[in-house]
């Protein structure tokens, strides 16, 4: 690491010599590129170096680390961002120059995205000079793709921290469907078949003796929908670009119930009703202990139906079902809730992100467990697999997406 307190003749003045300055930099494009650091972190963290003195390169780096990353997902953040930000800045730039856009598959994929999202928080903080304006070009741009649309299509893990922002900005005005089902309960309607003796029977004494048949008909509602997502650390992204899908429509629906479970199951409800939507899943990462942790998708399932079916599952709801599967362990036990889970709703759909692949096949056991027991299978790693999952929340639709169906087009 190259010294803080040493100048240099290509770093500007933030480098000469000012360590507390350079902590109060680099702490700012950590909150920019998504961790959680308040000016208390930043005061304790220049507190901390003060008093552990200036070692080593892995003394100064942990010592920031013990006191700005609260969260495990964090961790491969910091290290990007500590990797690019202590050291000379003409370094640095090269190095923005020769990053590469991420791969769609393999072991680096995590840390390709990780890397773009911390170059842009450090490249956002650099203090550039005004542009001067340019002249106005008027260009014919009915051929070309617009960035929007390259944003529809791409993959939640691998955008940035600012195409992530737009995301959640497009997915908040995402157009929900306004299917409603017929209940059993009745109310006033002048086509109803089902004579309202009551109310025709006030009618005629305020009217003087002149019959006046008043009807019912079927009460008309959007069906509820119960949403329980998967936490787990293989689904951390895709899960918060989902709650952001169910702030919404919890918002223009109201009948939501949200479920989210990792190694045990919490209702988040409650939290995710909260008006502004990154305070929502502010209060979900708060109220749940096992975020980003490991999965246990039959004993969730098994709590689940226990305890929480027979009050959300009312009515014909819609359970969306959103985990990747894997699961190693008690695949009967997995079998036998999800035959109950589906037995118990109007329709189970499952969406799982590793549908993303052309290769995909279900071959993993859990997968295997769970697939014959669920109405719908879909994706749901990109904002065009939410459009067609609004699409498919409609009931006045047919539905295109038969579990069965696609295992036999996978296997001829």
């Amino acid at each position: 690491m190259a010294d803080p307190d040493q100048s240099d003749d290509t770093a500007p003045e933030a480098f000469e010599g000012k360590l507390a300055d350079n902590i109060v930099h680099f702490a700012r494009a950590l909150r920019t590129a998504g961790m959680r650091v308040g000016p208390g972190s930043v005061v304790d963290a220049i507190t901390a170096v003060e008093t552990a003195g200036i070692g080593e390169k892995d003394d100064f780096y942990w010592v920031l680390h013990s006191v700005l990353v609260n969260r495990h997902e964090d961790h491969e953040l910091f290290d990007q961002a500590f990797r690019l930000y202590w050291r000379k800045r003409a370094l640095l730039e090269r190095m923005m120059a020769q990053l590469l856009p991420p791969s769609p598959a393999g072991p680096q994929k995590d840390k390709d995205e990780v890397r773009s999202r911390v170059a842009d928080a450090l490249m956002k903080n650099e203090q550039q000079p005004p542009e001067k304006p340019k002249p106005k070009v008027e260009i014919d741009a009915r051929m070309t793709l617009s960035s929007q649309e390259v944003l529809q299509g791409k993959d939640f893990e691998q955008m940035s921290a600012a195409e992530i922002a737009e995301a959640r900005r497009l997915i908040a005005r995402m157009i929900l469907p306004l299917d409603k089902v017929k209940t059993r309960r009745l109310e006033p309607s002048s086509r109803g078949r089902t004579i309202d003796l009551r109310r025709s029977f006030r009618s005629t004494i305020r009217s003087g003796g002149v019959i006046d048949l008043k009807k019912l008909a079927p009460a008309e509602r959007h069906p509820p929908i119960v949403a329980i997502c998967d936490i787990s650390g293989s689904m951390t992204q895709y899960s918060r670009m989902f709650l952001h899908f169910l702030h919404a429509l919890t918002e223009a629906r109201g009948r939501v119930s949200s479920f989210v479970f990792g190694t045990r199951l919490s209702n988040v409800t409650r939290q995710i009703k909260a008006r502004d939507p990154d305070e929502a899943l502010e209060r979900c990462s708060e109220a749940v202990a096992d975020w980003a942790g490991g999965t246990r998708i039959a004993d969730c399932l098994h709590e689940f139906n226990r305890r929480w079916s027979r009050r959300v599952l009312a009515q014909g709801a819609i359970v969306l079902l959103v985990t990747d599967g894997l699961e190693r362990e008690g695949q009967e036990q997995l079998a036998f809730e999800m035959d109950r889970l589906h037995r118990s709703c109007r329709r189970l759909v499952w969406l799982n992100p590793l549908l993303r692949y052309d290769a995909f096949e279900a071959k993993a056991a859990g997968i295997v467990s769970m697939l014959p027991h669920v109405d719908e299978f879909r994706t749901i790693h990109n904002l065009n697999a939410m459009r067609d999952l609004v699409t498919a929340l409609d009931t006045t639709r047919t539905r295109d997406a038969d579990p069965m169906k696609w295992l036999r087009g996978r296997a001829a």
